[in-house]
């Protein structure tokens, strides 16, 4: 058997064998062994070929070219080139920032509790407390004092904390009291998420819609409430003037369902 060293390459069409030099190049040719013949092999002028090398040759016709020594087998693998140094040069700019999520929403709050606060204490001449319709002013020479109407909302507002408000409505009915041409309550912003003890705090104030008897309105009221609701700095909405006309009787929730239930839309990014 023929030592693998001067075995044919399997290179179909190629024409390559591989060789054993056995002798160095004399005259521009040496003598190799392919398959266990001894053959004149003309060389590459730019091999130094030694006797023992193994040689690629090239064979045209009856002549053979060595043009390649195959060299050894490496003993061991190549070592792992080394990091660079420093970190490689920014190309170009920074990626932007991939952006937020932005969700939307409206939340529906019904009062927890709609009341009356006059002469220092909180009317259940009508229905219950916490029921009552909410008045404004005072009825024409009624020897009580004021009315102040109140809404409050609780804690659901704020389940919002975090988002911004985008818009904020009311729902409001006008009941008989008073005369009969339309009429605007005067709507004020409350402190308390519940009805307190004492008297209200009131703040800020915004005119609400002209309501004839009987008249309902989907009211929009400013953003900053609705904020300001959200951030638990607020908790209800009422109706108060600091004189004792335009006496005005809204709906309370017990004669109204939807009653001053407002819906807070929202915005949030994260």
């Amino acid at each position: 058997m023929a030592d693998l060293a001067d075995t044919r390459i399997s290179l179909a069409g190629t024409g390559v064998v591989r060789g054993v030099a056995q002798t160095a190049v004399s005259g521009g040719a040496c003598l190799v062994k392919v398959g266990g013949i001894v053959v004149t092999a003309r060389a590459a002028t730019t091999l130094t070929i030694a006797a023992g090398n193994i040689l690629l040759l090239a064979r045209e016709a009856s002549t053979y070219y060595a043009f390649a020594i195959v060299p050894a087998a490496p003993t061991s693998t190549p070592a792992t080139p080394a990091p660079p140094d420093s970190a490689p040069v920014d190309t170009g700019d920074t990626p932007p920032a991939p952006k937020p999520v932005v969700r939307t929403g409206t939340l529906t709050c019904v009062p927890t509790a709609t009341a009356c606060y006059r002469d220092g204490s909180w009317r259940s001449d009508g229905d219950p407390t916490n029921s009552f319709d909410l008045y404004q002013g005072r009825y024409g020479g009624s020897s009580y004092g004021r009315n102040t109407g109140c809404a409050f909302y609780g804690s659901k507002p704020h389940t919002l904390a975090g988002a911004s408000c985008t818009k904020i409505t009311v729902k409001l009915k006008r009941l008989s009291a008073g005369d009969f041409a339309g009429r605007s309550a005067t709507l004020r912003l409350i402190s308390q998420t519940g009805r307190p003890g004492g008297s209200p705090t009131l703040n800020e104030t915004t005119s609400g819609p002209s309501l004839g008897i009987g008249d309902t309105s989907t009211f929009t009221l400013p953003t900053s409430w609705g904020q300001a609701l959200i951030d638990g700095t607020r908790g209800g909405i009422g109706i108060s003037v600091s004189s004792d006309s335009p006496y005005i009787h809204l709906a309370g929730r017990g004669s109204w369902s939807a009653a001053f239930t407002i819906a807070i839309s929202w915005r949030r990014s994260s």
